[in-house]
């Protein structure tokens, strides 16, 4: 555990691939970085990672295990943890732990990811990342050919019933009465063979731990293999709230995120994000690659402030 004392050059909050990613090319930028992590990454229920080069079907928590012990072999810092709040002390950021004790740090990364608030159907999260999914890049290979249902959740429902179509020529669209297609969109699906079902998405039908179809809200029942679902994602970034930072919604749909710019700076002076914190929809790959990005960023701006730290008292 780290000492209370110490002060790091960055503290992480958050170690999936985007935190850890950063964490590892800090340290080897020989600052001093802890990453702090309560564990709980979106993707863990998942059999393996997907579309990482390398890294094609290792398992999330494999993945996290690797990345701990690069972050450690270059001198970093991690710790399980959760961080109940951050504030500023003059130019440290003091983050508290929940059941006591505090870390400081010169910059501040959050790398905190989302929540995916399910929809209300019995027995949806227990099959959550196994047969009931939400990205076709994630999972596409695994469940080409199967009988694919899509629960229709926004406006986007269409897009993403002929994007799965790709992988499969059976797939349905529930439109859940939450969707109301207009005509170009029917003509399309109609055209691509997808059907359409109206009525509401009430039950699954699991056999032998394998889901098999769904029920409706009328009784009937749809064979299906696999169910994509379009979850609400909610912001873990509450722990922000002294530094004048608060998740915004997002442009389309439900849920909220941080705002940054390219770089991942936040609007608030020495804090970063990265990752599904920033990003909803970033892959594992993409959110490791905006944790390095971040991370450049990072260290440039300690660059900067330890070169004017020089100069300062190299005139006095």
């Amino acid at each position: 555990m780290a000492p209370q004392e110490h002060l790091f050059d960055v503290a992480v909050i958050g170690g999936g691939p985007a935190g850890l990613s950063a964490g590892i090319a800090l340290a080897r930028a020989l600052r001093s970085v802890l990453v702090v992590d309560a564990g709980g990454q979106r993707n863990l229920s998942a059999r393996g990672v997907h579309g990482f080069l390398s890294r094609e079907g290792m398992s999330p928590q494999d993945l996290v295990a690797a990345g701990r012990e690069e972050l450690e072999r270059y001198g970093g810092t991690a710790e399980h943890g959760l961080v109940t709040s951050v504030r500023r002390v003059e130019d440290t950021f003091v983050l508290s732990l929940k059941g006591g004790g505090t870390r400081s740090a010169r910059r501040l990364l959050v790398a905190t990811g989302i929540s995916d608030d399910l929809p209300a159907i019995p027995g949806l999260a227990e099959r959550w990342g196994r047969d009931v999914l939400y990205c076709p890049y994630c999972h596409g290979w695994e469940i080409r050919g199967q009988k694919i249902g899509i629960l229709a959740a926004d406006a986007k429902s269409a897009a993403e019933a002929l994007t799965f179509r790709q992988w499969s020529k059976d797939v349905t669209l529930f439109l859940n009465g939450t969707v109301k297609l207009n005509a170009e969109e029917a003509e399309q699906l109609q055209a691509r063979g997808v059907r359409v079902v109206e009525g509401r998405v009430v039950g699954l039908d699991v056999r032998e731990d394998k889901l098999a179809g769904v029920t409706l809200d009328g009784g009937a029942s749809v064979p299906l293999q696999v169910l994509a679902i379009s979850p609400v994602t909610t912001s873990k970034a509450n722990m922000l709230q002294q530094l004048g930072l608060e998740p915004c919604g997002l442009e389309e749909g439900e849920g909220s995120c941080l705002e940054t710019d390219e770089s991942g700076r936040t609007a608030c002076p020495g804090v970063w994000a990265a990752g599904n914190a920033v990003d909803v929809s970033a892959q594992v790959m993409t959110a490791a690659a905006a944790g390095l990005r971040a991370a450049a960023a990072i260290n440039a701006d300690l660059v900067l402030a330890d070169t004017q730290q020089a100069v300062a008292a190299a005139r006095a």
